[in-house]
């Protein structure tokens, strides 16, 4: 199999940008990807743009990559529209790489964007109703009771106040992992805590403010055990990659700056128990990549890891390899998921702190990652870092992810 490289990578600010549409979000990473390549709009010869929530919240049911990219100097060539809820983005360099892989070209993008903050109230329910959709609909309330059955006997603070469906199925899958393992709030809480310190150092974040653990333990409920700073926020941003084949990089003399796509592996949920923890769809993922790319969970230096909720983090750690089932908790409390630590989780700040425009998310994920390869991410840089891991995953069917996608990036 040939390599294939990341020859460009781009991310906007994140957060609520109320004078922004989906085509200047669009533009702006584009434009910054190019320039990070040495490409120009020419260069590219098929493109795969991600985006979940436009067609629900705005209207725009079909073409978007077409339309955003058509704004942004982009047409006449391949696009393919790639919706994969919070998987979007990184299904999209699974699908560029295979693209190339397949010999049909030797530069692609692959770029995301969401926009989820509005001033317009019906535009701004639209958006929590849109997650909705990213379960089986037909079958919404037994999805949920499913869920809490996991921790039937036990006593929890019922959920309350502004949230989204998919925090309701993180606290349910929490608390699960709680009456198995004896998880505890407080790790969630370092969890949290550690990613907005990261935050701090990362000026494309939504949130920017260090928190400390009382902080986030004292903060707003929205059912035992999250609080509002263990959950990401609604956003807006877009983030690109540019991959090349070898010619590729040799045509836009980008080869110095390249950073390895070592394995790239898409999964989708099975039908298990919730406990069968081997075959979970990122465990499975994760097993998949680390074969391809001939690699482990020992040779990873830095991790992006889909943490929409402190939780994702905690059970994303355990399902990589970085620690046993049931002892993520006691991984962050020990500082080895710190900037520093033996495996740094999330140094961008995470879903948490950057926030999560879910069609851009992934390739955020894929930005910091190559930043930090490229020893460039200044003072949030991991130190010697050659080897990296990704984790994005999207939904919810029975007791997990609809979809996934596990990234291996080298030097």
């Amino acid at each position: 199999m040939q390599p294939i490289y990341l020859a460009g990578v781009s991310m906007t600010k994140f957060g609520p940008r109320p004078q922004d549409s989906v085509k200047s979000l669009t533009r702006e990473a584009l434009g910054d990807c190019l320039v990070d390549a040495n490409a120009s709009v020419a260069d590219i010869e098929a493109a795969f743009f991600s985006n979940a929530s436009q067609a629900f919240v705005e209207g725009q049911v079909s073409i978007p990559g077409q339309i955003a990219l058509r704004e942004a100097g982009i047409s006449g060539i391949p696009i393919s529209n790639v919706e994969n809820a919070c998987a979007s983005g990184s299904t999209a360099i699974w699908l560029a790489r295979n693209y190339l892989l397949s010999g049909q070209a030797d530069i692609v993008l692959a770029i995301g964007t969401e926009k989820m903050a509005f001033d317009d109230k019906e535009k701004s329910k639209r958006v929590l109703q849109a997650f909705e959709g990213g379960s089986d609909v037909e079958n919404t309330a037994d999805i949920l009771a499913q869920l809490k059955s996991l921790s039937a006997g036990q006593e929890f603070e019922e959920a309350t106040g502004h949230r989204t469906m998919f925090m309701d199925i993180y606290v349910q899958i929490c608390r699960a992992h709680m009456v198995r393992f004896g998880t505890t709030q407080q790790q969630l809480a370092v969890i949290a805590s550690k990613n907005h310190d990261h935050a701090s150092l990362n000026s494309k974040c939504h949130y920017n403010k260090r928190l400390s653990v009382e902080e986030i333990l004292a903060a707003r409920s929205i059912g035992h055990p999250l609080t509002v700073p263990m959950c990401s926020p609604l956003s807006d941003g877009s983030a690109a990659a540019i991959l090349c084949t070898e010619a590729g990089l040799k045509r836009l003399g980008a080869k110095g700056r390249a950073i390895q796509l070592s394995s790239s592996v898409l999964t989708s949920a099975t039908d298990r128990s919730w406990d069968d923890f081997e075959n979970h769809l990122v465990r499975r993922a994760a097993l998949q990549a680390y074969e391809e790319s001939g690699l482990g969970p020992d040779d990873i230096d830095v991790a992006e890891v889909h943490d929409a909720a402190a939780f994702g983090e905690l059970f994303m750690s355990e399902l990589l390899g970085f620690c046993d089932p049931g002892s993520g908790g006691e991984l962050a409390e020990s500082g080895a998921t710190t900037i520093g630590g033996r495996i740094p989780i999330n140094p961008s700040g995470g879903l948490e702190s950057k926030g999560h425009p879910i069609g851009a998310s992934g390739l955020a994920q894929a930005f910091e990652l190559v930043t930090q390869l490229r020893g460039e991410a200044g003072q949030r840089q991991v130190k010697g870092a050659k080897v990296a891991i990704q984790e994005n995953g999207g939904g919810l069917l029975g007791v997990e992810e609809g979809a996934a996608v596990v990234n291996i990036y080298s030097r």
